[in-house]
């Protein structure tokens, strides 16, 4: 058995099962909808989809990463392969990045599947292709990032919905931390505040998402990022090895 063949498996098992289709459909919709109704897209005098549609897939992600990906671990403490898993002729490592990898390709599939969207500001205008491009990296990086945090606190736990709950808890901080209506919030505090603003701005995804969907994809903001998945996958490995000591 190698990452390849730990990938296959984890990829079958997600469509074997009605959630990955529900969530990746519940996702297409509420983004479009977002975009049709808050992000008022019709009435944008812009043909981009940055201000519109992309700004509002932290906010869904946050809640529906943790939700396909709570069990990759967790399933494995409670129905106790993870001690199997410890006599199949794979490293550890291996097959955590297979599992991850899996759930990468099915995040990657829900956001092609908001492929009309791209279709649409089109017919309306002459968008730029890079900044539809980096949006959608930037999208993808925090399914990266969601998912990797997920990673880590499942293997923690054999409980799924302990697993969600911490994970979605910390997905929704990283998140609104650096959400510009609770950065404004903070600021209106007083001007003492102005090295927390920075310091918030640093550490929420936003900020950092937010630039991509301009077109503006940083060093530093890939750095933060992969930063923060390999730190996750790199802890599930520890955890998992003191598990199996």
């Amino acid at each position: 058995m190698n990452m390849l063949t730990i990938f296959k498996r984890e990829l079958t098992s997600y469509f074997t099962q009605p959630t990955a289709y529900a969530i990746v459909i519940v996702f297409g919709f509420l983004s479009s909808l977002l975009a049709f109704t808050l992000g008022q897209f019709w009435n944008v005098a812009d043909a981009s989809l940055n201000g519109s549609f992309f700004v509002y897939h932290p906010l869904l992600l946050m809640i529906l990463v943790p939700a396909v990906s709570m069990r990759q671990w967790a399933d494995e403490h409670y129905t106790g392969t993870i001690e199997l898993l410890g006599t199949f002729p794979i490293k550890l490592g291996s097959a955590i990045i297979g599992k991850f990898l899996a759930s990468a390709v099915v995040w990657a599939l829900a956001l092609a599947l908001t492929f009309p969207m791209i279709l649409t500001v089109n017919y309306l205008g002459s968008p730029d292709p890079w900044t539809i491009f980096s949006g959608y990296l930037g999208s993808f990086l925090v399914c990266l990032t969601f998912l990797a945090i997920t990673t880590l606190v499942s293997s923690f736990t054999r409980d799924q919905v302990v697993a969600l709950i911490v994970s979605v808890a910390i997905c929704c901080l990283l998140t609104m931390i650096g959400w510009e209506p609770v950065i404004n919030e903070v600021r209106r505090t007083g001007p003492e505040t102005k090295e927390a603003v920075e310091l918030m701005t640093r550490i929420g995804i936003f900020s950092h998402f937010f630039d991509a969907t301009l077109g503006r994809i940083s060093y530093a903001s890939l750095i933060y990022l992969g930063g923060i998945i390999s730190v996750c996958l790199f802890g599930t490995n520890l955890a998992l090895k003191s598990q199996r000591a």
